[in-house]
């Protein structure tokens, strides 16, 4: 039975399939639809497999038991199903021949963090500070570029992605242009034109300011994929950091007795501390992860979008203690994990690393005297640099680079280039 929710205008590829060649032998048609040709797509790229070595919370390759960005990923995308199917088995709005895709959503949880560079949020700060003087950097503004631009690195192409997909990895559809020196949450100002492309074409109404307001303005699968992302993180930093050894019981003790909690939140940390004392945090954990899937209903909306696509149809409403809860354990493991003296002496390394390396490179091949000098990257790089003659564009593709790398790959360009003990010219990682 065909799925009614989804049209044409859903499943319209950014680009037309090339012409077939004459000569060539027919293809059988796909077995798959748009939505589950982009899932496999996103599943069977170098850039998604580089995720298994790049930061969550702690650095990749520390222990084996905590979440790299490749783990962490995979979860939203169980997280972002099994919504899915909650809300297909539940909602009087959905039924069988009318349902909000789980290979979509699917698709838009396992890309959700392919932009992010080495290091964590440590790393995209300070691409960020460095990229300023040509539009600055941001995790999911480069998941858009590399979605329509570069995630095929070899061939400098994108994914060909069809619209539904793309609008559910968009949680901001902001320009930098359009704000003040922004640290965070906002597109390349170049990707107005896939901006643009993934709303058809419509305008903004005057209400929806650039910023906040606007980001608000979401179809339905990405309102799915970014709670299912903070179900996965507000839950398991929890676990990873206690697994780690900073949200001990009398951290956390102390750190509840500095603090004025009402009564959700009072409750929150009584279950969370007796869980620790009993010794089933994880077994608490993984409960939560259930009742916050269950915390979700469909509400149907109207806005400027639901005359093309029903994925602007419906808001996903999802309950205040939920929410609450979630925002607990984020600000806990804020305090206790991430301003940590240990994290932050990683992420002061993570940020010399990143700042030398871009440093090295933006000189190399940007504000000096492009064409001469050190090779400094690899060969597909530099081809696509000697065709750039704008200053931006040559450090936007500097960026590229140094953002595909893993944690480990960064390291090393980083001893090869700075470190005079370090001799390897064998690991051409």
């Amino acid at each position: 039975m065909e799925n009614q929710f989804y049209n044409a205008f859903d499943q319209e590829s950014l680009e037309p399939d090339p012409p077939r060649d004459a000569s060539a032998v027919p293809r059988e048609p796909d077995y798959r639809n748009a939505f589950e040709i982009n899932r496999d797509r996103i599943i069977h790229t170098s850039a998604f497999r580089r995720l298994q070595s790049k930061t969550q919370v702690f650095l990749s390759g520390e222990y084996d038991f905590y979440r790299t960005r490749l783990t962490h990923s995979i979860e939203v995308s169980q997280i972002g199903r099994s919504i899915c199917t909650a809300l297909r088995r539940r909602s009087p709005h959905l039924g069988p021949e009318f349902y909000i895709d789980a290979d979509l959503v699917e698709a838009a949880c396992l890309a959700h963090d392919i932009g992010h560079p080495p290091f964590g949020h440590a790393g995209e700060r300070t691409l960020h500070r460095l990229m300023k003087p040509w539009g600055g950097f941001e995790g999911n503004a480069q998941t858009l570029r590399m979605l329509t631009r570069t995630i095929f690195s070899g061939s400098g192409r994108g994914m060909n992605p069809c619209r539904a997909f793309l609008d559910a990895t968009l949680k901001y559809k902001t320009l930098f242009g359009e704000l003040t020196d922004p640290e965070n949450h906002f597109l390349y100002d170049s990707q107005h034109v896939y901006l643009d492309w993934a709303l058809g074409g419509q305008d903004f109404p005057a209400e929806l300011t650039p910023g906040k307001s606007r980001d608000l303005a979401k179809s339905i699968e990405c309102q799915i994929m970014d709670w299912a992302d903070d179900t996965a993180y507000s839950l398991n930093d929890i676990a990873d950091g206690y697994n780690a050894g900073f949200l001990t019981l009398e951290a956390l003790e102390r750190w509840a007795a500095s603090r004025t909690l009402d009564d959700t939140e009072s409750r929150v940390m009584e279950k969370l501390l007796g869980s620790i004392r009993n010794q089933r945090l994880e077994v608490m954990l993984r409960a939560r992860i259930g009742d916050f899937i269950n915390a979700c209903t469909l509400v149907p909306d109207v806005n400027f979008m639901t005359g093309w696509t029903r994925r602007y149809a419906w808001r996903l409403e999802v309950t205040d203690e939920a929410r609450k809860e979630a925002a607990l354990y984020k600000k806990m493991a804020l305090h206790l994990v991430f301003r940590s003296r240990q994290l932050q002496q990683l992420e002061h390394k993570s940020d010399n690393i990143l700042t030398q390396l871009m440093n090295a490179l933006l000189e190399r091949y940007v504000t000096g005297r492009p064409g001469s000098g050190f090779r400094l990257l690899r060969e597909s790089e530099e081809a696509a640099l000697e065709k750039e003659t704008d200053e931006a564009a040559r450090a936007r593709l500097v960026c590229d680079a140094v953002a595909r790398m893993t944690d480990g790959a960064a390291t090393r360009l980083y001893r090869r280039l700075f470190d005079a003990e370090f001799r390897s010219i064998t690991d051409l990682g």
